[in-house]
Formats: C-alpha cells, structure tokens, sequence
C-alpha cells in the first residue's frame, strides 16, 4: 500500500513510518523543509507542503492509497502564552484543513485518511467513563480538538472514509510525556501530580502503531475513535504502577498550586481527568497488546 504521512518525525509518526516500511509499504512523508525532500535513506520519499499558506504538491500524492495525518505543535512543548495557543490551534486546523482540501481535489483521492485528534474532546470529565459519543467539552483543548476535527470535512464530503483517533497519553521512552517522567522516578523522585485522583487515559506506543494501522483497513469504522487502553488509571495509580516498574520510592507528590506555578493555564490538563475506554476499536475486534498500564509501562521502558 502506498500511504502518506504528516508529522512523520514526531514520536508516534516516525514509529509508525518504520513499521509501515518494516513491512514493505511505500511511505510518502509530508515536509515542511525544502532540504528534507526526494527519497530517505529509510525507503520513504518525502513531497512539500506549507499547510500555513495551504501548498502541497498535489502531484507528490499520485497514488496514494491511505493518508494518516499527525501533525501539530506540542501541546506540551512550552508553556500556554496566547501566541503559542495560537500555534497549538493553527498547526491543527489549517494543517488538517489544507490536507482534506488537496486530497478531496485529487482524481483519484485516498480510500482512508486517518486525521489526528485527542481524548482532550471531551474536556474535563471526572471519573465518568466517556466513549465515543460523549459530547465535546468546553474548555481550550476542546474547543481545538472540535475544530481540528471539522476542518477535515472536505476530505469526508469527497467520499473520503475519514476517521478521527482520539488519543490519550501515549507511554513511551523516546519522546513525550514518558520521556521526562521516566529520568525522575529512576531517580527516585516521582511522585503524583495533584490530587492523583485525575483518570489518565493512556496507550503504549507500540499499541498507538497497531490501532492506526488497524483503521487504515478497518472499513466498518468512520468518524470518531478513542484510542487509549481499555482500563484507564488515575494519576495515583500510574504513579504507584511506575514506582513498582523501576523498584523506586514514589514519595514527591506536586501540590496542584505548584503545577499551576509551573505550567500556567496547561495545569488544568495534568491535573484535568480524562477516562476514555476503546469502546469502537474493541467492537471492531481490535486486541491491545498493553491493556493494562504496568503492561504498557514496562513495555515503554523496555523500548
């Protein structure tokens, strides 16, 4: 298959563009930079695209069969000034937007494009469990996350089968939210980060890769799909399970005034509560390999 790829360098990008290679499909990657084009020495090509200006090299997308879209700034890169909520909301929605839009225009347009969102949708919802048809929140990622979502519309309205993974905290030792836990609880000084009473939604990388390979053949699924393990924790129990783990005391708990000292207005997602189940990838038959987060924790620190 012959599949396109936004955001190929980030965490679960680049794992997914070395499995989809590993096992003999092509892989188009979406750049922004003039010198990262033509073939990789991995077996991809990389084509141009300006998602800002809305250019892509339509011609670049010749032949794509399946397009999985993942680019965005970091949510949690720096702190929440108003500049970068802007760059958080941009680089999703104009991204995603002049995607659907060069895909929709093409003469023979992608089966599948899988378009990115996050367990962040629902906004903050307690210990309630949520599923794919709780309704939006109202809070800034929310509200980011319903738009992300529309500006997919093009693609859909094409006869583009559009499907949205909602991703939670995806664990891994290579990058995000692991990457900087990790190194302090081997140190011995992790801890709980608030109350710990918050539900974290999670998924192990290795899971993240198999659900969206999954969708790109899963024809039966459209539209919105959580992909986060099916037992979410909260935030005391990850911490307990990543003491257990690494054979280290956990016993620096961070107050949530000090979160908000430290992270501004991006507190209120680490000590926000998210408790996402899979309920339409499990109906689909999907299997998780790391149901459970001393699974996913072991496997994360493993890879």
């Amino acid at each position: 298959m012959r599949i396109a790829v936004t955001g190929s360098t980030g965490l679960i990008g680049s794992a997914l563009v070395r499995s989809l290679l590993a096992d003999g499909h092509q892989v188009v990657r979406l750049v922004r930079r003039s010198s990262a084009l033509g073939p990789h020495p991995d077996g991809s090509t990389a084509i141009g695209w300006n998602p800002a200006r809305g250019e892509l090299d339509r011609a670049g997308l010749a032949g794509v069969e399946a397009v999985v879209h993942l680019a965005g700034a970091g949510v949690a890169d720096r702190r929440w000034t108003d500049a970068y909520k802007r760059e958080i909301r941009d680089s999703r929605v104009l991204a995603t937007r002049t995607l659907a839009t060069a895909l929709a225009e093409l003469a023979q347009p992608p089966a599948v494009l899988v378009s990115a969102s996050a367990v962040g949708y629902y906004g903050q919802t307690g210990d309630r469990v949520i599923d794919e048809s709780t309704p939006a929140g109202t809070d800034f990622l929310a509200r980011v996350c319903v738009d992300w979502e529309a500006a997919a519309v093009p693609a859909r309205e094409a006869g583009i089968r559009v499907v949205h993974p909602r991703t939670g905290l995806v664990l891994s030792n290579r990058g995000g939210a692991g990457a900087r836990l990790f190194p302090l609880f081997k140190l011995g000084l992790g801890g709980r980060l608030g109350s710990g009473r918050q539900y974290w939604s999670f998924v192990s990388l290795a899971d993240e890769v198999a659900a969206l390979r999954f969708l790109l053949t899963a024809d039966q699924l459209a539209g919105p799909v959580n992909l986060a393990a099916p037992n979410p924790v909260t935030n005391a129990e990850l911490t307990a399970a990543l003491g257990r783990v690494l054979g280290r005391p956990t016993p620096f708990p961070v107050p949530e005034f000090a979160l908000k000292l430290a992270l501004g207005e991006m507190a209120v997602e680490v000590a926000g509560s998210h408790r996402a189940v899979p309920a339409a990838l499990l109906a689909a038959g999907f299997e998780f390999r790391h149901p459970e987060v001393e699974q996913a924790l072991r496997a994360a620190l493993a890879d």
